[in-house]
């Protein structure tokens, strides 16, 4: 960690420890994805699905709902919801609603609801996870593989039976795949991805994509709709500023290393649940990642220029 970043840390530290504690609150986290073959279940098969709608209602012993809310999941497909104070969500169950519309053609068959798990509890914040969810189509796909529980044909009892015979499904057309990233572990700090020999390992992300795109509504609402990620590396001075800068840049990271503390939906995870809380989760989610940017001591930027 360079002499500018052992100051930033230092000086976040102090600025975080003089906030007054958390306040109260709950927080649920999941993902909607497409169950192409229909089978309930994860698959290599399935992809994630963003602007669809996902539903928690909770009900009370008698299945009255008490409570309910609506979010609708962000590109990489997650969603993030906020309860204040401590709600009982003990018998609360998420699911993709029926009036969700994605930005695909998968189908508007919901697939079961999940309940939810709480997986996190301190000072008042409780953190709850979400089995997938699953959106259906109407039929599986082609490519699928067949069930794995036919109908049984008839005993047929011959006197040598046949070599049993394999037939791999075809698989769907793949999209083009980004530059394979580094192998090795690397970690970069924001001023060498602003800078413009450095720019074509911007691989997956555009300089000019909208934070509020990758980020999700809550970061919508702090930054605004036309800030860029570019525009995002330039901000200092303000703890909101910080993480934001740092988020970007472990975003960036996660996706030039194999071996990069986060990967890209916990970057845009934690981001959200930092946004959630208060100004001291904020600080502290903005040093993880200014940690883990700086290589934590051990790790360099693997960067070279870019050939012109």
């Amino acid at each position: 960690m360079d002499l500018a970043h052992k100051l930033l840390f230092a000086a976040l530290i102090i600025f975080a420890a003089t906030i007054d504690g958390t306040q109260a609150a709950a927080m649920v986290s999941g993902a909607v994805f497409c169950d192409q073959c229909k089978d309930g279940q994860r698959s290599l098969f399935d992809y994630p699905l963003s602007g669809m709608k996902v539903t928690i209602a909770c009900a009370d012993g008698t299945g009255q709902v008490t409570m309910s809310r609506e979010e609708t999941t962000n590109v990489f497909g997650n969603y993030v919801m906020r309860f204040d104070g401590t709600p009982d969500l003990s018998n609360c169950n998420a699911q993709v609603s029926a009036s969700g519309e994605g930005s695909n053609d998968c189908g508007a068959t919901a697939g079961p609801a999940q309940k939810l798990r709480l997986m996190f509890r301190m000072f008042g914040m409780e953190i709850y996870g979400v089995d997938s969810l699953l959106s259906e189509p109407s039929q599986p796909m082609s490519f699928c593989p067949r069930s794995s529980n036919p109908v049984p044909a008839p005993i047929i009892t011959p006197t040598r039976p046949p070599p049993p015979t394999f037939r791999l499904p075809p698989l769907p057309p793949l999209p083009p795949m980004p530059p394979l990233p580094f192998s090795e572990a690397s970690a970069c700090s924001h001023q060498y991805w602003t800078m413009p020999e450095y720019k074509c390992y911007w691989r997956v992300l555009n300089p000019e994509t909208k934070v509020s795109l990758i980020f999700g509504p809550l970061a919508a609402r702090r930054y605004g709709s036309d800030m860029t990620l570019w525009e995002s590396l330039q901000g200092r001075g303000d703890p909101y500023k910080t993480l934001l800068r740092e988020a970007t840049t472990a975003l960036l990271n996660s996706y030039n290393t194999l071996q990069f503390p986060y990967n890209s939906i916990g970057v845009v995870t934690r981001t959200n649940w930092a946004l959630m809380g208060s100004t001291r989760g904020v600080l502290i989610t903005a040093l993880r990642f200014i940690r883990a940017n700086s290589g934590s001591g051990r790790v360099t930027c693997k960067l070279t220029p870019c050939k012109s």
